[in-house]
């Protein structure tokens, strides 16, 4: 199964124990995924998601004691209607009432009905997104105001007629999980985000190490080419004695980083006064060119 899966079905097992958040979490899903039959003018789901079809019939049953496995009447479906505050057609192109999300875990289960509906997220080995597909700017809206207000960064964007809200961040995917309860689904997402930086972190350090010894090489026979030129254009014998030492130093231990060369001479010398006498080598043997 995908992650995305995975987290739908952890979600279809929250059920909210108070019928405000059912009755939210049910605006959740019929507005992203509900239509009323031509036919019976009764409220179905346009969808094959046997998860999302289980949690339906189960939040119907306890919200108003409805069996799904039947098809609904017309009366049955008004009377659902007004309970969500759904009061026009077609079903899944309104916005959720603002009575249904006064309270905070009344949005929790809002966001969770209409992922379930329409949501998905990508396995996060391979990238971070969350995302919310909705029929209207207007839905798409208030998803995003409602995400946002959990101080996640959603977005929207247009895609083939729809409206997307996404979240593209990994932490505040995680923050989503959190939203909708999904707690399980969150540990398995830090889990891989903790290793994604830890392995960033090594591949920094190695590149870092990589770079610095690939400049110390570099410098080091660029010094090296510049004694080699001294010695043959004017001998070391002519050079003042320290920087004679320091050449020969250098030719002697042609691998070695400045703060060990300079472990050699007598007295020792730090790093930047080993720097020194090399760039005073570099400089003569640039005149010498």
């Amino acid at each position: 199964m995908s992650f995305s899966s995975d987290v739908k079905e952890e979600l279809a097992k929250q059920i909210s124990k108070s019928r405000h958040c059912q009755l939210a979490e049910l605006a959740g899903i019929i507005e992203l995924s509900g239509r009323i039959n031509e036919k019976t003018n009764g409220l179905e789901l346009d969808t094959e998601n046997l998860l999302l079809l289980n949690k339906y019939a189960t939040l119907m049953k306890r919200a108003f004691g409805t069996d799904t496995t039947k098809a609904l009447d017309e009366q049955d479906t008004s009377k659902i209607l007004a309970a969500l505050k759904i009061t026009a057609l077609p079903v899944n192109r309104q916005t959720a009432d603002g009575l249904l999300l006064m309270q905070t875990c009344c949005k929790r289960a809002f966001i969770r009905g209409a992922f379930m509906a329409a949501g998905s997220i990508s396995d996060p080995n391979k990238a971070y997104h969350f995302e919310i597909v909705c029929h209207t700017k207007e839905q798409a809206k208030q998803l995003q105001e409602l995400l946002c207000g959990f101080d996640t960064d959603a977005k929207i964007v247009e895609r083939k007629g729809h409206y997307v809200v996404y979240i593209k961040e990994g932490a505040h995917i995680v923050d989503s999980l959190n939203i909708m309860e999904a707690y399980v689904s969150l540990m398995k997402l830090e889990n891989v985000r903790i290793l994604k930086e830890m392995r960033n972190s090594v591949n920094r350090k190695v590149n870092c190490e990589t770079a610095n010894i690939s400049k110390t090489v570099n410098a080091a026979v660029k010094q090296i080419e510049d004694i080699r030129l001294i010695q043959k254009m004017r001998g070391l014998d002519d050079l003042p004695a320290q920087l004679r030492e320091m050449a020969l130093l250098r030719l002697e231990y042609p691998d070695a980083p400045l703060k060990e060369l300079g472990g050699y001479l007598d007295p020792p010398m730090g790093k930047s006064g080993v720097n020194h006498r090399l760039r005073k080598l570099s400089a003569i043997a640039e005149e010498l060119r």
